[in-house]
């Protein structure tokens, strides 16, 4: 019987704690606001460091957080130059790749990037470690890189409620100065 009680004990304890340890395992999502923040820095990072800073965008932590990473790509040259995930991209062409529901998620990418201060784009692309492809929402940008104008710079987030008009405004907040209440 004490045998059985102090089982019985050792199971409420473990059963109490397994919420917080299966939490603490489980992934954090990335927010927007994080998104934007990491392809602004990126942009930058590339702009200082030139073409010498694409490898650093394969294997580099510093571009992978919670669910999501940043990848690098050129419009014009027609290819993924850098992918964290996906190595197998990377050298390959992107214009004609088509989502599960046959969006060109590259030609769009490459449009919303053209714009003054880049946009966000909706498609669909399997999360981190799944088969299944999720609503994705990736907010991309130009960068001026020494020797090879086209670059561009993205990052996503999974999310199946907001909309792309109100992660655009999102992100036009982030880069305009805040201004002081009067």
């Amino acid at each position: 019987m004490r045998i059985t009680m102090m089982g019985s004990a050792s199971l409420a304890l473990m059963l109490s704690a397994a919420p917080a340890w299966v939490g603490a395992m489980g992934p954090d999502n990335a927010t927007a606001e994080e998104v934007v923040a990491k392809v602004h820095e990126a942009a930058k990072y590339l702009h200082d460091k030139g073409q010498a800073g694409f490898p650093d965008f394969n294997n580099n932590a510093r571009w992978v957080w919670k669910d999501s990473y940043v990848f690098v790509y050129s419009c014009r040259d027609n290819k993924m130059i850098a992918h964290p995930l996906r190595p197998d991209l990377v050298g390959k062409p992107i214009l004609q790749m088509a989502d599960d529901k046959g969006n060109l998620l590259f030609q769009k990418l490459c449009e919303a990037s053209n714009k003054a201060d880049g946009g966000w784009v909706e498609y669909w692309w399997p999360k981190p470690g799944e088969a299944k492809a999720s609503r994705k929402i990736s907010y991309t940008q130009r960068t001026e890189v020494s020797f090879q104008p086209d670059v561009r710079v993205g990052a996503g987030i999974y999310d199946e409620a907001t909309s792309v008009e109100e992660l655009n405004k999102l992100a036009q907040e982030a880069i305009e100065p805040k201004r002081d209440a009067p």
